[in-house]
């Protein structure tokens, strides 16, 4: 077992804890599971963070929605095309150490399993190429993560630092379907406009948090105060093999290795 995760609060292991957990996913399309890690688990964590900030990677650069490239044939104004920033940095998996109990929960088969089993997949596998699987993302003040839709099915976090304010993460749920190839243009306009309600997904530090982006659009708000806000984001893959291509690699760490 794992002494990094809480697993009398949370038993991984047992079916119908994990049917609970899936079913709360299905019907939210976000979960959120408290004190899922130690408290000591992310107070090392933290630790071994905090002093890299100055070795982040920070885009310097914005981006649409849907993190594609601009329409030329549609104009600037159109939903497609308006521009959002995302100026939050991040450490590398290749920056994370090896005995840190990030890498040892992001390992553990056991914790493999039981996000199969909440996510409805058969395998789970870390990203093929050296920077994507593990990910620190810090945001100072006045940092932030732009409006966006997920690539990928689903995400899985854990805060490590909450900010002293600021740093929401609001959403909005079922805007496209991307299987279908329905973008939901005046819906997108109308959010980024800010005529939708938007909601708010509470964590706290140590919460282990699993969202499914890919249809939801989602960002957190500025971060206030001195205070940065450290998140980990562990990312899969449900099949081997798979990494980001050279160009995504120097879009979102400024490096391919």
């Amino acid at each position: 077992m794992d002494a990094h995760l809480d697993l009398a609060r949370h038993p991984i292991e047992d079916p119908s804890y994990v049917e609970s957990c899936r079913s709360q996913l299905d019907r939210a399309g976000a979960l959120v599971l408290e004190g899922f890690f130690t408290e000591a688990a992310v107070v090392a964590a933290v630790a071994e963070s905090e002093h890299r900030e100055g070795e982040a990677f920070y885009a310097n650069s914005t981006h649409n929605v849907y993190l594609t490239d601009p329409d030329p044939d549609l104009p600037a104004s159109h939903a497609f095309n308006r521009q959002v920033v995302s100026s939050k940095g991040l450490i590398a998996d290749d920056q994370i150490p090896a005995d840190s109990p990030l890498r040892h929960v992001y390992n553990n088969p056991t914790f493999q399993a039981f996000l199969c089993g909440v996510l409805r997949i058969d395998e789970i596998h870390p990203y093929a190429d050296a920077l994507s699987s593990i990910n620190v993302h810090f945001a100072s003040e006045g940092k932030e993560l732009g409006w966006h839709f997920d690539n990928s099915s689903f995400a899985v976090t854990m805060l490590l630092r909450a900010p002293d304010g600021g740093g929401n993460f609001e959403y909005v749920p079922d805007v496209r379907n991307a299987n279908s190839g329905e973008m939901a243009y005046d819906t997108v306009a109308a959010v980024l406009d800010g005529e939708i309600p938007v909601k708010t997904l509470d964590f706290d530090t140590g919460d282990l948090v699993l969202f499914r982006g890919r249809n939801a659009l989602h960002r957190v708000t500025p971060t206030q105060g001195d205070t940065s806000r450290l998140l980990v984001v562990f990312a899969y893959n449900d099949a081997p093999g798979i990494g980001l291509s050279e160009s995504a690699l120097r879009t979102f760490y400024g490096r391919t290795g």
